[in-house]
């Protein structure tokens, strides 16, 4: 609101609470002003004080009816807002007790009802971890028909279609055999592979023949293992314990 509107809402506002002035007025002021008796200097300073409480009054009518012309609110300076507590991480379950557990025997076929007429195997990698060994076979368009893991003793594989035998790094070995898979169209790596792992020191692939792809894996302890299918891509995962 400007300055010139102010004020005429203001004179408004004296108007409506005073009235219009008596004609007689101007005769009543110059009176009392010659005749300045001292018992009159009370009443004039009770009246100018009741003047100012008046004016203080329509401001404050004025300013609630303004709200345009209210500052804004205005946040202390120096005061931080209190960080809230962030919730402490719970321990997350490690991948490993999700797996299935190691047996030392032949176990159920790994199938797939979907499988393709022949998944090719393109990778074929080791690692070692605490507490196992891994060995991970590769597929490069979905898991295979069957997968079967036998243990054996001793590390004496037979080829084929060969027919000869092979004798791989180790004391216990598991043969591994893929139905439904190729290790030779996009598979391109070492198809004998030795480690100096813990458990498992050999894999080697002993067949790759109309389909059946078996490798032969030999371990220096134990032939105890885990096996399961990931996928993303589709892998083989065999877990050999240490020994």
């Amino acid at each position: 609101m400007s300055d010139g509107n102010f004020r005429r809402e203001l004179n408004d506002a004296f108007d409506a609470i005073s009235g219009s002035p008596s004609p007689a007025l101007p005769d009543r002021v110059r009176s009392s002003l010659l005749e300045g008796a001292p018992e009159r200097r009370g009443p004039f300073w009770i009246a100018g004080l009741a003047a100012a409480v008046m004016a203080a009054v329509i401001i404050g009518i004025l300013f609630v009816a303004n709200p345009g012309n209210r500052p804004a609110n205005v946040v202390p300076g120096g005061t931080n807002p209190t960080p809230s507590a962030s919730p402490s991480p719970t321990a997350s379950t490690s991948p490993d007790t999700n797996l299935p557990p190691f047996v030392c025997a032949s176990s159920a076929p790994i199938t797939s009802p979907q499988a393709p007429a022949v998944a090719f195997i393109d990778g074929l990698r080791t690692g070692t971890h605490t507490g196992y060994d891994r060995l991970t076979v590769e597929f490069n368009n979905g898991q295979p028909s069957s997968i079967e893991l036998r243990p054996q003793s001793g590390t004496t594989f037979t080829r084929s279609p060969r027919g000869d035998t092979v004798t791989l790094a180790g004391r216990n070995g598991i043969l591994v055999t893929i139905h439904g898979a190729d290790a030779h169209t996009a598979y391109t790596g070492a198809t004998d592979i030795t480690t100096s792992y813990p458990s498992l020191v050999e894999v080697r692939v002993v067949q790759d023949f109309e389909g059946v792809v078996q490798l032969g894996l030999g371990i220096s302890g134990p032939a105890c293992y885990r096996a399961f299918i990931l996928t993303s891509p589709t892998r083989l995962v065999i877990d050999i314990q240490a020994g």
